[in-house]
């Protein structure tokens, strides 16, 4: 599916967590509608070799990062120096599921570390490039950080924290002309959900009105909303897209 209704051409984008599911969709879908697009990937190289294949042009390049390891976070963010940024897709996310009673704290940390210390790191490393080019940023968060879901109080906790980062840091730049804002997908088909038991997946078709799955596309077709012209005058705003589930 090409977002071909949108038009990024001479912007640049940054997506973390680009190589799969939702970011390879969001990052297609930047690089169809002309961005160049650096986006990062933490360990399976090929797929990140695949995806640009894909897209087809030089202007998608990248970036391999560990967001677990402090050292891979210092030299990508030294990379972004000075660089020219119009978007943010902060997507880099991680699930280390299971009940809190019997959660490692290695478990704990490793949410928090991609799913939050990233997303921060990340934005306070680009707001002076963005301010001058009164760039966007949109955050993955999840229906999981509102609703909560038994046996991911790591990860839910870590996307309701998404959701608060994005409503305050819209308050505090928005001045400057940069516009946040998120999007809490609910059950989409990514290699991501391939981790929930076979038999509650089946059982996730029940609980959701429209009763499938999301497509990644859908959710790249929300974040790119965000990102264009169109939704101009949003900001701190949550946008669920989760076919009824919440």
């Amino acid at each position: 599916m090409k977002q071909t209704q949108w038009n990024f051409s001479n912007q640049s984008a940054i997506v973390t967590g680009g190589s799969r599911g939702i970011g390879a969709a969001v990052v297609k879908g930047l690089a169809d509608a002309g961005a160049e697009v650096l986006f990062t990937y933490s360990h399976d190289e090929q797929a990140a070799m695949r995806l640009i294949e894909q897209c087809g042009t030089s202007r998608v390049t990248a970036a391999k990062v560990d967001f677990t390891d402090p050292g891979d976070m210092e030299a990508f963010l030294n990379q972004l120096t000075d660089r020219k940024v119009d978007c943010v897709v902060n997507n880099a996310g991680l699930l280390r599921d299971g009940p809190l009673y019997k959660m490692k704290e290695a478990h704990w940390q490793h949410v928090f570390q991609v799913n939050v210390e990233a997303l921060f790191a990340v934005c306070k490393k680009l707001i002076p490039a963005l301010a001058i080019s009164e760039g966007r940023i949109v955050n993955i968060s999840s229906v999981s950080g509102i609703s909560g879901t038994a046996g991911q109080v790591n990860y839910s906790t870590a996307k309701a924290g998404v959701i608060g980062f994005t409503k305050s840091l819209a308050r505090e730049i928005g001045p400057l002309g940069i516009r946040v804002n998120a999007v809490a997908p609910g059950f989409v088909e990514t290699d991501m959900l391939l981790t929930i038991q076979p038999q509650k997946r089946k059982s996730l078709y029940r609980d959701v009105p429209l009763r499938r799955l999301g497509k990644p596309e859908e959710i790249a077709s929300t974040v790119l909303f965000l990102l264009s012209d169109a939704a101009s005058y949003m900001t701190g705003s949550i946008v669920v897209a989760d076919g009824g589930l919440y």
